[in-house]
């Protein structure tokens, strides 16, 4: 066996071994049924969280994302592809231009908006932005940035900006996969964009844009042809086409938001489909698959976590949380 495959092997078995102490279902459920904040936040404690029983929604903004990060930093240390945890990063890199963009364009202070989970350090982003020297930045977001920017200043649209940064994460996301010779990372980035590519075809639908705003909006690369997407028509035409990808729950519900249904419904769906894929990866004895799913578990669970807790101090009700998350990988 070489090298690689050894550390993967190893590397495969100790995640799966955390797997048990990952939040789950369960652990959610008891943690909207505890009788007050401080007994939900300190149940956290056993799946490896500090205490934050008496944090406030900042204090606990920022322990997730030091956790986030001590995530990323180990899987750097022990993946014997070095650049596999890039994949994670590099949608905070896109959020974080998108943020400056916005913050421009509204004449805001960006950085309390920027997230530290990226490939390049916040500040060291604006600065790059604000000093027009992109082409420090990895030569995709470079390009990106560029586009947005002139986007942004031939429009004053940010929006129109975002869909730039949009598609080029994605292209980026659907290189680096190509990079790393992973199909199963092949498979999840495609499963990432039918849900983006659903989700906005829903949105446009809803609303009553025309055909070429949803044309300008939607992401190649998918497992339904974007051009086929643009060209259904209807909420109907768009289910079907979506009824054998694995999201054919997500469409159903998808032509009833369109019409004016449960929106948070048909997300959830959508990202379930996403978390039903990477549920595959415990079919796959080692390799890349399990340090994929372990850290888009994480970066799930982090999403769970944030919104118990800070629904929890504000008081809303645990049944209105509950409708909101989505199943949790482990």
């Amino acid at each position: 066996m070489s090298n690689k495959k050894e550390a993967y092997l190893c590397l495969s078995a100790m995640l799966r071994a955390r797997e048990p102490k990952l939040l789950n279902n369960d652990r959610a459920e008891r943690m909207l049924d505890a009788s007050s904040f401080e007994e939900c936040a300190k149940l956290l404690t056993d799946c490896g969280y500090g205490d934050m029983s008496q944090m406030s929604a900042k204090e606990i903004e920022a322990e997730l994302a030091g956790h986030r990060r001590d995530v990323f930093a180990e899987m750097d240390n022990l993946c014997p592809d070095e650049e596999l945890v890039d994949v994670f990063r590099i949608k905070y890199d896109y959020h974080n231009v998108k943020a400056i963009i916005k913050a421009e364009a509204m004449n805001l202070d960006a950085e309390r908006l920027l997230s530290d989970s990226g490939r390049i350090a916040p500040e060291q982003l604006l600065t790059i932005y604000n000093e027009d020297r992109c082409t420090e930045l990895p030569k995709m977001l470079a390009e990106a940035v560029e586009e947005a920017k002139s986007t942004l200043a031939r429009t004053s649209n940010p929006q129109l900006a975002d869909f730039v940064l949009d598609k080029a994460y994605f292209a980026e996301l659907r290189e680096e996969a190509k990079r790393l010779g992973s199909r199963f990372l092949e498979g999840y980035v495609a499963v990432l964009i039918d849900s983006a590519n659903l989700k906005s075809a829903v949105r446009t639908l809803r609303m009553g844009k025309p055909a070429d705003f949803l044309e300008a909006v939607l992401i190649p690369g998918g497992n339904v042809d974007a051009d086929r997407i643009s060209a259904a028509g209807d909420a109907e035409s768009i289910a079907a086409l979506f009824a054998h990808s694995g999201f054919d729950k997500a469409a159903g519900l998808g032509a009833e938001a369109a019409a004016g249904g449960n929106m948070t419904e048909f997300e959830l769906a959508c990202d379930n489909a996403v978390n039903s894929y990477l549920r595959g990866a415990k079919l796959v004895s080692y390799g890349p698959e399990a340090v994929l799913a372990y850290i888009a578990a994480v970066e799930g669970e982090i999403t769970a976590v944030r919104m118990i807790l800070t629904g929890r101090l504000s008081g809303i009700a645990p049944q209105v949380i509950r409708e909101r998350l989505r199943d949790l990988y482990a």
